[in-house]
């Protein structure tokens, strides 16, 4: 497959994941108040996210690795399974697509009488953590979600795993790590995604965007060396 496609496809992907992640959580999760309550909540914006990757895996996986996410890049690269030539390229279209669909989805939420950007489900600590947890959670939290959603990926997709159910386990495990840590960062672990928002998100959001760049990669580059580890054939 060419590098453009492939880069097209890390594009679309990404572009899914933020308009139908952080699109459920802007629009859906709180969506009619507390008089008529019909928002998603937290288990409805948890498995938005899983399903964008679960969706979008089977869509254009096939074309670019689907990886929609910085952090995973790094990961597959630590891991032995990507090229180091290639990481630059594959970020670039995953923050791009990031950025164009948290552009698309502030096109639509302001588009309401006196509607609000706030927090527009950007990630962050202390005051900026949904629950108030402070920068060493979020720091750890973003760490392990991270280093696990790697070694699902890397275990789910691996040669000896069967064909064809990556992307559910993939999804799930997602949803489950969102399910975990969404009252703590708003639940990053993909810089992209991060990044697409914070840039239409209130003050303060760009200002914390760094951590939600180190902790996922740092945590993916670690999971990329265990799971090289894990699954290196005994001699």
């Amino acid at each position: 497959m060419t590098m453009i496609k492939r880069l097209a496809a890390e594009f679309f992907g990404t572009f899914w994941l933020v308009l139908g992640g952080c699109g459920s959580a802007v629009l859906a999760a709180q969506f009619g108040g507390d008089g008529n309550p019909l928002g998603i909540g937290l288990v409805g914006v948890s498995l938005a996210f899983g399903l964008t990757v679960l969706t979008m895996a089977y869509a254009v996986g096939h074309i670019s690795g689907g990886h929609f996410n910085p952090a995973v890049s790094f990961g597959l690269w630590a891991a032995g399974r990507f090229a180091a030539k290639d990481l630059a390229p594959y970020i670039a279209a995953q923050v791009l697509g990031a950025i164009a669909a948290g552009a698309a989805l502030y096109l639509i939420a302001t588009g309401k009488a006196g509607a609000e950007v706030g927090g527009f489900a950007s990630n962050g600590f202390a005051e900026r953590s949904p629950g108030g947890y402070s920068l060493q959670a979020a720091l750890t939290t973003e760490v392990l979600m991270t280093f696990f959603f790697l070694l699902i990926i890397l275990g789910a997709t691996s040669k000896a795993a069967p064909a064809g159910f990556a992307p559910i386990a993939i999804g799930l495990g997602l949803t489950l790590i969102h399910l975990i840590s969404i009252p703590v960062t708003n639940t990053s672990v993909n810089p992209a995604r991060s990044t697409g928002v914070a840039l239409f998100a209130d003050a303060g959001a760009l200002t914390q965007l760094w951590l939600f760049w180190l902790a996922p990669i740092v945590g993916a580059v670690i999971a990329g060396f265990v799971s090289r580890w894990l699954q290196a054939p005994q001699r």
